[in-house]
């Protein structure tokens, strides 16, 4: 064995020897101190007895020497063969050259892992570490550019119980501990790597799937019969999900992977969508495989689950993107009566994304001051003249335009807003009314309707705001009317009726509005502060055909004004578009119309031009 004249100073960060085993006997024995000394037998004999396999590498790549535990891994003596073949550390371009910058002492250390052959035909998993000898002259670091370079220490690692525990321990942490699923991090992995293949690049025509799924009713079973039951019914459906995709993905192609991805949501991925049928049939197969009952410990289970199916072009999409619409989808699922999958619609999730919008800007809009009031006559069918006003919110929305309160009361009554927009409303209408009185003192004055929700009713003190209001803008209470829903209304008991009560013993009209499209008891409607109705517009519309009136229409509203009259209420047609429909309205007995052939919502002052107010002459 052809040993270097000098020792390898074994402190220099050229060489770190692996923890598990002391390389140091190796490094001096082949460092150069004389065999014929003691010390030198001494390095010599730890290096032959080192159960690491360790070989002296010459600068041309050739083995010199080596231990028998190398040896004996790869067969016999190995002395003039290549370390390269042997154990493939100079597998890849970037290796080779730091292979070659090793031998030449130009690199401190080359470190990687290789599967290499062992002599018996098996193979091993090694952590294989080069690290060059340095020669007379030279510093610990290697030769430099000069390459004065003797060659390097050559050690191979058994990593294999190391890498099989690494295994181990990532199994556990990808996998659910209950279902043995892939979890939600696996999940991600897998997701996250499938949209960054090169299948899935801008421009290719690849395809991805998604089916989220979420149990529905799967916290009663855990309340009420515990975890353990609980962990076996999420076990059972984990095993007929992988069914499904086994099968499903079997007479369609492609893989599918079912994950859990927490509590009782699951998911399966579709690497290689078909198209959206695919999807529909893997979610329909879900549902049907479901509905067979689970039998657990003597407990007979039924469970059902309501899916959002995502299918698109992978180009473009992310792994963020991808679950939004299937969360987004899964919510329409449930929300459309849940036990059912709903496959992903563009326009659906544009008009949940405006509404989010306008959900998060409502409050501040109100501070910035975006909304604005416009009013429409109420006119008195008998005499063509203006005897109110109705006022309508609109919001200058910065970014969605001008918007009807259609596209935001509902959003305001959700999340709390209306109580403060009603507020608003309510005072900037009776300002603006008491100020049409008081420009116009020798005119009728006109009355103003203002539209309130059941939620100010109830989450407000209505007749303190009402109060306050008439108080602060000094309009008489006979000129305001409240219009509330039919629905709002009937059933009214404690607090809403004592509110109404309370409002129509100050002097302020009740009006029902849209009335008809509930179940009214008219009987009822009697023993409530009501003094007018406003027929809903559907009724109207129902006289549009002048040529060929439907009788039934007609005899409905005249039923309904009848006995409101009966009742002592007055009634307003909404949506009053024709002169036929108002004649004919005026001939059953109505006594006020609203709708564009009057005039649409207008800005105030356009009311008084509207209406002809005008002052009387002194």
């Amino acid at each position: 064995m052809s040993l270097p004249p000098r020792p390898v100073d074994d402190s220099s960060d050229a060489f770190r020897p692996h923890p598990r085993h002391n390389c140091t006997a190796g490094v001096k024995a082949v460092s150069g101190t004389p065999e014929g000394t003691g010390s030198g037998r001494d390095y010599r004999a730890a290096f032959d007895a080192a159960h690491l396999p360790m070989a002296v590498v010459g600068a041309d790549g050739l083995v010199t020497g080596a231990n028998p535990a190398f040896a004996g891994l790869f067969g016999g003596d190995t002395t003039g063969r290549s370390a390269e073949e042997l154990t493939g550390l100079a597998a890849d371009h970037d290796d080779r050259k730091t292979y070659r910058d090793v031998l030449r002492g130009r690199r401190p250390r080359l470190c990687c892992t290789r599967r290499v052959k062992r002599a018996d035909g098996g193979t091993l998993w090694a952590e294989i570490t080069l690290t060059p000898l340095t020669g007379p002259g030279e510093n610990g670091r290697g030769g430099g550019k000069g390459g004065g370079g003797r060659g390097a220490l050559l050690c191979v690692t058994d990593i294999g119980e190391r890498r099989e525990l690494r295994a181990r321990l990532r199994h556990l942490e990808m996998h659910d501990a209950v279902t043995k699923l892939p979890n939600r991090t696996l999940f991600f992995e897998r997701l996250t790597a499938a949209l960054e293949s090169a299948a899935y690049e801008r421009g290719a025509t690849g395809r991805i799937g998604l089916c989220y799924l979420d149990l529905d009713g799967f916290k009663a079973v855990n309340d009420t019969l515990g975890h353990r039951i609980g962990d076996k019914l999420l076990t059972a459906v984990a095993a007929r999900l992988a069914e499904c995709a086994e099968s499903v993905g079997a007479s369609r192609g492609g893989g599918h992977l079912v994950a859990r991805l927490g509590g009782d949501e699951f998911a399966v991925l579709v690497e290689e969508s078909t198209g959206t049928e695919q999807l529909s049939d893997l979610a329909r197969s879900v549902l049907a495989a479901l509905q067979r009952p689970f039998d657990l410990d003597g407990q007979r289970l039924s469970v059902s689950a309501s899916i959002g199916v995502v299918e698109r072009a992978a180009a473009g999409t992310s792994a963020t993107g991808l679950m939004q619409a299937a969360d987004t989808t899964l919510y329409w699922a449930k929300e459309d009566g849940k036990a059912r999958w709903t496959l992903f619609d563009p326009e659906r999730n544009a008009h949940r994304m405006t509404r989010q919008a306008l959900s998060s800007s409502l409050r501040p809009a109100l501070e910035r001051g975006e909304f604005a009031l416009e009013y429409q006559p109420l006119v008195g069918l008998a005499d063509g003249v203006t005897h109110g006003v109705e006022a309508l919110v609109r919001w200058h929305h910065p970014r969605f335009g001008t918007l009807a309160p259609n596209r935001f009361v509902g959003i305001a009554e959700e999340d709390g807003s209306i109580v403060q927009l009603g507020r608003w409303v309510l005072r900037t209408a009776c300002r603006q009314a008491r100020r049409w009185q008081l420009d116009h003192p020798g005119s009728r004055p006109l009355f103003v309707s203002v539209n309130v929700a059941v939620r100010q009713v109830w989450d407000s003190d209505l007749v303190a705001d009402v109060a306050r209001t008439l108080e602060e803008t000094g309009l008489p209470p006979h000129l305001l009317q409240l219009e509330l829903t039919e629905s709002a209304v009937m059933g009214s008991a404690g607090r809403p009726l004592q509110a109404l009560q309370a409002l129509s013993d100050m002097g302020v009209r009740i009006a029902i509005d849209d009335f008809g499209t509930g179940y009214s008891n008219l009987a009822y409607l009697s023993r409530l502060p009501v003094s007018a109705l406003k027929l809903d517009g559907s009724f109207v519309r129902g006289f549009q055909d002048e040529a060929h009136p439907n009788p039934a229409d007609e005899t409905i509203v005249e039923a309904l004004v009848q006995l409101a009259h009966r009742l002592g209420l007055t009634v307003t047609a909404e949506c009053v578009e024709t002169a036929g429909q108002a004649a004919r309205l005026r001939r059953i007995g109505c006594d006020s119309g609203q709708g564009w052939l009057y005039s649409r919502a207008v800005p105030p002052d356009r009311i008084a031009e509207l209406v002809g107010l005008t002052a009387l002459p002194a």
